[in-house]
């Protein structure tokens, strides 16, 4: 017989239990520690030599659309003198049309470019001249950037019909790519209820991911696998070791929403730090020359990427319609409860929708990367387009989210031809998301609900 249970006990029991807590925490927060410093060692800043000057020569052209399409000219000299006239370096743009020229310091420079080692028939355009001065204060980064551009602007008039037919075309390519960065936001909501607004550092994460294979050598067909492995594998992480142990201790969606904001913010400044402020292009499939379709005009890499986006959605939505996982996600999605008690494991579902959206996220930060280059801020830029595409498409659906961010991907390019400045063309789809929200709530594919 067992005798009864002193509270001595019960206290140590409780004791032990709350010191394997802390045990699992602080291992947690040194595993976090362990591989943001392999992360950081990996990536390391463009700017650990010091200050340089990068210069980067092209050819100017332009499709008969407006849309820039300059090509590299390799096989220039190019000298950098300080204030006083002296000479601080020089060198010879390679393939890429591009030259660093590394500087004592921020200071007052002036870049010169030699025109007789201009190609044959190649003229520096009227809007720039030989010589280019470079203020100290100019030196935000540690590397300062100078175009030379030779040629003139090809610029022709095209028809109404033609600008639509382009500004759809290129609507459709960012339309695809929100779809698919929204699908994993949109059912991480409808499974948990949480708002995560650090989805978009998972989209530049996989953006980042990719090129720091690629500028190891790795071609980007094969490092846009590892980025998708490697979203899948954050995703997980975000949720075996912490969302989940949130949700189990009973932490309320309004704090996990504030941790989102707060993983936001670090991963933010971690990647401005590491990557610096400047876009980079991935090593392949830089410089292409549009193909024209009709009256479209269109790269070979920007049409395949918006073929395997489509090819991806029509995945997702087959898995989501037909497989056991998508019937168990979209009754997890409606009642997580009921579905429990029908033996549905909803923990697990939770976990492999956390481990599709990081890896949908990173596809897509990989094609959006490939399209405008790689930035520190690429999926905060596309963060708040994806809210307002599952917001019209219906908080929690996922069938909403392709809908919804394929019609505000079309919506924002589309909204140039109207006169909105294309520093602006994101705002118009905020001011859809404020309207849907005023005026239908559950979106387009959501279902009104009684609250109280």
């Amino acid at each position: 017989m067992t005798g009864p249970v002193r509270g001595s006990d019960v206290q140590m029991t409780d004791r032990w239990r709350l010191h394997r807590r802390r045990v699992r925490v602080v291992q947690m927060m040194i595993g976090l520690l362990v591989g943001l410093a392999a992360l950081a060692g990996l990536a390391a800043p463009a700017s650990a030599d010091g200050e340089a000057i990068r210069v980067q020569v092209k050819d100017q052209q332009r499709t008969a659309d407006g849309k820039t399409d300059n090509q590299p000219v390799p096989g220039v000299t190019v000298t950098v003198v300080d204030a006083t006239g002296a000479e601080v370096g020089s060198g010879v743009t390679d393939d890429k049309g591009v030259v660093v020229i590394p500087v004592p310091g921020k200071a007052d420079y002036t870049v010169r470019i030699d025109e007789s080692t201009l190609p044959d028939g190649k003229a520096l355009s009227e809007q720039t001249p030989a010589e280019q001065p470079i203020a100290a204060d100019s030196f935000i980064t540690a590397t300062r950037t100078v175009n030379f551009f030779t040629g003139e602007s090809q610029r022709t008039e095209t028809g109404t019909a033609e600008r639509w037919l382009q500004r759809l075309s290129d609507g459709i390519r960012l339309g695809l790519i929100i779809a698919m960065c929204s699908v994993g936001l949109s059912l991480i909501f409808g499974t948990t209820g949480l708002t995560n607004f650090a989805h978009g550092e998972m989209v530049t994460f996989g953006a980042m991911v990719a090129y720091l294979f690629n500028t190891m050598g790795v071609h980007i067909l094969l490092a846009t696998p590892i980025a998708v492995v490697a979203g899948g594998l954050l995703g997980y992480s975000s949720d075996r070791w912490g969302f989940a142990k949130l949700r189990a201790r009973g932490v309320g969606l309004i704090t996990q929403m504030v941790i989102t904001l707060g993983i936001s913010i670090a991963a933010k400044n971690f990647f401005l730090w590491r990557f610096g402020g400047r876009n980079q292009p991935y090593e392949n499939y830089t410089n292409q020359v549009g193909i024209e379709i009709g009256p479209i005009t269109i790269t070979p890499r920007d049409l395949i990427t918006a073929i395997l986006s489509a090819l991806v959605l029509v995945a997702v939505a087959l898995t989501l319609q037909y497989s056991r996982l998508g019937k168990a996600t979209r009754a997890v999605s409606d009642n997580a409860d009921l579905a429990s008690s029908t033996g549905i494991d909803s923990s697990k579902v939770i976990r492999l929708i956390w481990i599709a959206g990081g890896a949908l996220a990173a596809l897509g930060g990989v094609f959006r990367g490939l399209d405008e280059e790689v930035s520190w801020d690429l999926g905060t830029i596309l963060l708040f387009l994806m809210f307002a595409g599952i917001t019209l498409g219906g908080l929690g659906s996922a069938y909403g989210a392709l809908v919804g961010g394929f019609v505000i991907g079309v919506l924002v390019e589309m909204s140039v031809l109207f006169g909105v400045p294309t520093e602006l063309k994101a705002a118009p789809a905020l001011v859809v998301l404020i309207l849907i929200l005023l005026v239908r709530p559950q979106g387009i594919l959501g279902r009104s609900q009684r609250v109280g």
